[in-house]
């Protein structure tokens, strides 16, 4: 995995663990050697998984839609930094320019992107591994959810580990790179779905 999309919220929880852990995550990425793509803030969780990775000399790319780089929360220290119409055209740059996806605490939108990239892979628009890192227990809830989407049968059997969870960022990254891609439902038969 040369380069991973991080998925994370744009505000900064009063608990400080939340921004702590995005520079490490920032910082943990650039010295594997791993570029980072996320949303091209400067606030939040993603401003400071970007000056992690930064100040660890790592690459970091931006996407930010142009409303919100007029809005003047562009971080302009990326190493790159693309401005895009929208949210969708923002997401499908995170997956043009990714090897895999990485969602760390965040909100709503966070969630749509998590969401997205697994339903992407479900239908075969992407094969790469979706991590989640359950940092503090943070999505203990949603794991929980996913599993009983899964057991109620509204996730099939063949895509029921697109989502990788794990408490620490070593074991996520080391459970991502030994991810086997599944079949999409783009290559199943009408009795397989």
């Amino acid at each position: 995995m040369k380069r991973l999309a991080v998925y994370c919220g744009s505000a900064t929880p009063e608990d400080p663990r939340y921004i702590e852990l995005a520079r490490e995550v920032g910082q943990s990425l650039a010295a594997r050697g791993i570029g980072v793509v996320y949303g091209g803030g400067r606030l939040g969780l993603m401003g400071a998984v970007a000056q992690g990775a930064l100040d660890a000399g790592g690459e970091v790319i931006g996407v930010i839609p142009e409303a919100l780089a007029n809005s003047e929360v562009a971080n302009n220290d990326c190493s790159e930094l693309y401005t895009v119409l929208g949210m969708h055209e923002r997401k499908q740059r995170f997956t043009d320019l990714s090897d895999g996806f990485i969602t760390i605490p965040g909100g709503v939108g966070t969630m749509d992107e998590l969401w997205e990239a697994i339903s992407w892979a479900q239908l075969g628009y992407h094969s790469d591994p979706v991590g989640l890192l359950n940092a503090f227990g943070f999505y203990d809830d949603l794991i929980k959810f996913n599993a009983k989407m899964a057991e109620v049968g509204f996730v099939r059997k063949a895509h029921q580990n697109i989502m990788i969870a794990c408490d620490t960022l070593p074991d996520l990254l080391e459970k991502m790179a030994a991810y086997v891609p599944h079949t999409p439902i783009f290559r199943m038969k009408a009795e397989d779905l």
